[in-house]
């Protein structure tokens, strides 16, 4: 189950990065929305995955309140999705 959602939280991780730095800035510098339109969905998508996988393993592992909230938060700030993978994910 962690595993599966470590990969969910690179890729969002990821696609916030790609949304943030490379489809806002072609989107406001160079007038090019296409890029927003496909990364943005792809990003939500993910997101929104994050977010119930996230939630889904609270209830299945007892997370306490503050982890869960550390995880969710961590969707929204770029970099956080690393940040919870490698503190909280990591492999022995």
């Amino acid at each position: 189950m962690n595993k599966l959602f470590t990969q969910i939280a690179k890729l969002e991780g990821i696609s916030l990065l790609a949304l943030l730095f490379f489809a806002m800035p072609m989107k406001y510098i160079f007038h090019q929305e296409l890029y927003v339109r496909y990364i943005g969905m792809a990003h939500g998508i993910l997101f929104i995955a994050y977010v119930f996988w996230a939630i889904y393993l609270k209830f299945q592992e007892n997370w306490d309140v503050k982890k869960t909230i550390v995880v969710l938060v961590a969707s929204v700030i770029p970099f956080g999705t690393f940040y919870v993978e490698k503190t909280y994910f990591k492999r022995n």
